[in-house]
């Protein structure tokens, strides 16, 4: 599924099953608690943190979708083609960070 089909599937699903969108506050909101969920994880699982017993059932990948969705929502919201935006960071991204990132002694 590409980008453009994603933020469709999603304005589907919220003019079927979630009344309305939340305003663009409220989904900033959501996207920063679904961060955090994620950050959880991660510190616990693959950083220095222990993983607490109640921690060891969550889904990353359950959790990065969360965080999709509500990217999703708010690109949709505010009128954005997040598919024709990415492509346009990617370029950009290839041409600006191409010798930077092999050229990086950290990196090697």
């Amino acid at each position: 599924m590409n980008i453009k089909n994603a933020q469709k599937e999603v304005d589907e699903w919220i003019n079927a099953h979630g009344v309305r969108y939340f305003n663009e506050l409220t989904n900033m909101a959501q996207l920063t608690e679904e961060v955090g969920e994620v950050a959880r994880i991660i510190a616990r699982r693959y950083g220095e943190q222990s993983e607490k017993e109640s921690d060891k059932d969550k889904d990353l990948g359950e959790e990065l979708a969360d965080v999709m969705f509500v990217v999703l929502c708010l690109a949709n919201q505010t009128g954005i083609d997040l598919q024709q935006a990415f492509d346009k960071k990617m370029e950009k991204k290839a041409k600006r960070d191409h010798d930077r990132h092999h050229n990086n002694e950290k990196l090697k």
